[in-house]
């Protein structure tokens, strides 16, 4: 395989941080051999080049491949026993997952017919089944207030206003 020499003026592949998709863009600056900024050919937003989503993929499907296998080599000593690559994940990924999961439960089985349409001039209880034109279906999580409730999509909870004249 070969690869083209990059340059100032030419072409690159790129996440691009406003259309947030790989997209062809333009070199604008590099230090020595190092891509470092550069404009998308789709929106000319200028930004700090990061690889494309699909390399940074591959490249840690590889990473943890090395450490599967490095992982089944077996070891002299041992104190503790390490958690698998499924059990590290970040406080925020925990959120989101057990977030994911309680949107689930919510919502599982439940047919279309037992979700109310959201009105901002509706008043909603908690667990009540939501559906928003915009965001889907929804549980009520709980109620903040008179004028607020909190409701839990599948892209994650909002803050929405109910029962308002």
């Amino acid at each position: 395989m070969t690869t083209k020499k990059l340059r100032t003026g030419g072409e690159v592949d790129a996440w691009c941080t406003k259309c947030r998709l790989d997209l062809t863009h333009r070199i604008i600056a590099m230090v020595g051999d190092v891509v470092k900024k550069v404009e998308c050919k789709t929106c000319m937003s200028h930004h700090l080049y990061r690889q494309p989503k699909s390399e940074r993929e591959s490249r840690a499907a590889a990473r943890a491949a090395g450490a599967s296998a490095r992982s089944s080599e077996p070891r002299a000593t041992s104190s503790s026993p390490r958690a698998g690559g499924a059990e590290r994940l970040t406080a925020a990924q925990r959120a989101e997952r057990d977030q994911t999961l309680a949107w689930e439960r919510a919502i599982a089985g439940q047919p279309s017919g037992a979700f109310k349409p959201y009105r901002i001039t509706h008043t909603f209880g908690e667990g009540e089944l939501i559906h928003h034109s915009k965001f889907g279906d929804g549980v009520v999580a709980k109620v903040i207030d008179r004028g607020k409730i909190e409701i839990l999509f599948k892209d994650g909870p909002r803050t929405m206003a109910h029962g308002q004249p």
